[in-house]
């Protein structure tokens, strides 16, 4: 187990548009307000379509992560996640998790990580900027190269 108190930066409520990429939108607000570590509580809105980790078959493999994907589309979306640094890569690395209603398909559920998604509608997002310490998300080979949070104290 891994654990530190943490100091809040700043808050901030972000709005996506209609056809917005949300990771390429979510990169490019962290580049510009600078934010490199932060806790994302909650998610709300709409996709049209999204791309979550999953897949049909059994893995071969229980204990091993599904690194497959599996495509949504038109669903109502709450999520929340973290957003860390990955100081091997010099790159934001966000971790999401959404669970989503498929609206046309009487709001059936699909769970999981995000890998990507187009917004459809609106989706909003707050954000609580981590200032002290630095949230670290390094792959653990040790861990069927995992990512994994750390904290940089």
């Amino acid at each position: 187990m891994r654990a530190t108190e943490f100091t809040r930066g700043r808050e901030f409520a972000l709005a996506l548009d209609h056809g917005d990429d949300f990771y390429t939108a979510l990169t490019a607000f962290c580049t510009e307000h600078e934010v490199r570590s932060a806790f994302v509580p909650v998610i709300i809105g709409a996709f049209r379509s999204a791309r979550l980790v999953g897949a049909c078959e059994p893995p071969a493999d229980k204990e091993a992560p599904v690194w497959e994907e599996t495509v949504v589309e038109y669903t109502e979306v709450q999520g929340s996640g973290t957003l860390a640094w990955d100081p091997d890569t010099g790159t934001l690395a966000p971790h999401i998790h959404i669970s989503t209603g498929l609206k046309h398909e009487s709001a059936r559920g699909r769970v999981g990580h995000l890998l990507g998604a187009q917004i459809q509608f609106i989706n909003e997002i707050h954000i609580v900027e981590v200032a002290r310490p630095r949230l670290l998300r390094r792959r653990n080979p040790g861990l069927y190269d995992v990512p994994v949070l750390g904290f940089d104290t």
